[in-house]
């Protein structure tokens, strides 16, 4: 065959591949995240999706066209991984509604805010097309944990239960079934860039006519859903330890009291979802917490490191180099999980991120030095003292705020250590003697409300 005859060849080989290419996206997972604030789906592909979406009010459903792909097996496990548990989705139904277009339609347990976006790829990912369905109405934290103090003195009003209500709503299955035909369209109004952190009807919970002093811990398990955090040697995910070590701390704050005030805890996550950086502050803020403690595994490069680290924010340079890189990937968490940087809501945009006061800074680094003697009772510290750089996540200007680096799960023996329940319970204990031990020179400050 002549020269020329093969560069014809290839290049009709290429066209055709270029034509395959075209036909449609490869479909590599599918994945579902149930949580009470908000559940997610996410399609990810190897190459962008385009979409068209149109969410319908009665009975609560999201309807999405998805150009470029064919309905395939990858596609129909969305049905299946919808579990009964889901606060959100009643059911997934799928359908090729035309050639390269397949229609997805979300049937759900009640009014939701939709956000349905698209992520460049970053880290493990691919392409991925998200969908997040946010309830529009939601129990109020604050009185939530207001009425777990009052239930043994108090009787709340029967009618006026919000998470009772939210149950019942959840509860509710839409009574029509649309066809997976149904014409879609492109919403004129754009999705909220995150949920709203109260109920439109604010709560009614019986109110304490004492004086006594709630102290409220806000924790925040780091990662969780899309993005795992550190992963260990033996496939350990930070996201699954971190939420564990905080469970365990809840329930000895919540058994305690400091000066004869009661202490409850508020998790920014209690289950395994994405919650961006930015909202975690802003939930404790609503929550008028006392303490923020972020709680995370360190990792790095080699096996070798090893030891605990607590950090504080810096209004200025970081206190090492160590303690600069930490932060840097810490605050890239965003990205992984998977943030809707599209829309941006006057919420986020009235974020304090950059009026952390002095004030806060030094309460957080006594927060951080007593916890930090605590650890080393019984474990190993990666630092003698208490680190300071940008972390996004402890720019709460009126909360003292640290984060724990628990271990290194990069270390074979520490990432042991992290899967131990004796050691998650001996580490939980630290951190609740160092929170005491702050409060006994710090006692909480009085508020304007008493609860």
């Amino acid at each position: 065959m002549k020269r020329r005859d093969l560069l014809q060849s290839g290049t009709l080989v290429l066209m055709l591949g270029l034509q395959q290419l075209a036909r449609g996206a490869t479909i590599l997972a599918v994945r579902i995240w149930p949580a009470p604030d908000y559940s997610r789906v996410t399609i990810e592909s190897d190459t962008e999706l385009k979409f068209k979406q149109l969410f319908v009010a009665s009975p609560p459903r999201l309807a999405v066209d998805i150009e470029g792909i064919e309905l395939n097996p990858a596609l129909k496990e969305l049905v299946a991984k919808v579990g009964a548990t889901d606060p959100n989705i009643a059911g997934i139904r799928v359908a090729q509604n035309a050639p390269g277009i397949v229609r997805l339609v979300v049937d759900l347990k009640q009014a939701i805010s939709p956000q349905v976006f698209t992520l460049a790829p970053v880290a493990a990912y691919r392409h991925r097309l998200v969908f997040d369905l946010y309830p529009t109405q939601v129990a109020d934290p604050l009185e939530t944990l207001i009425a777990e103090r009052l239930k043994d003195s108090v009787t709340p009003q029967p009618a006026a239960d919000p998470l009772g209500d939210l149950m019942a709503q959840q509860a509710q299955k839409p009574d029509a079934k649309p066809s997976a035909s149904e014409p879609v369209a492109v919403p004129s109004k754009p999705a909220l860039a995150i949920p709203p952190l109260t109920s439109s009807a604010p709560a009614k919970v019986a109110r304490a006519t004492s004086t006594e002093r709630l102290i409220i811990i806000a924790l925040d398990p780091g990662h969780g859903g899309e993005d795992p955090g550190a992963i260990g040697p033996g496939g350990t995910r930070e996201k699954v330890v971190v939420l564990r070590l905080a469970h365990r701390l809840r329930e000895l704050i919540n058994a305690s009291a400091i000066n004869g005030n009661a202490m409850r805890t508020y998790l920014t996550r209690d289950a395994d979802f994405f919650v961006p950086l930015q909202v975690r502050v802003q939930k404790a803020q609503h929550v008028q917490a006392d303490l923020f403690i972020s709680i995370h595994a360190d990792a790095f490069f080699t096996p070798h490191p090893q030891g605990a680290s607590i950090f504080a924010l810096s209004q200025g340079g970081a206190s090492s180099t160590a303690a600069r890189w930490m932060a840097a990937r810490e605050n890239k968490a965003d990205q992984v999980g998977g943030l809707n940087i599209k829309t941006q809501d006057a919420q986020v945009k009235r974020a304090l991120f950059d009026m952390s006061t002095t004030a806060q800074i030094n309460d957080s680094l006594k927060l951080g030095g007593a916890m930090l003697g605590e650890i080393g009772r019984v474990g190993k510290l990666h630092k003698p003292k208490v680190e300071q750089a940008g972390f996004a996540v402890l720019k709460a200007p009126d909360i003292p705020s640290v984060l724990v680096e628990a271990a290194f799960i990069s270390n074979p023996e520490e990432e042991a250590k992290l899967n131990s329940d004796e050691y998650q319970q001996q580490l939980a204990k630290a951190l609740m003697r160092g929170i005491e031990g702050y409060f006994s020179k710090n006692p909480p400050l009085a508020r304007n409300r008493s609860v």
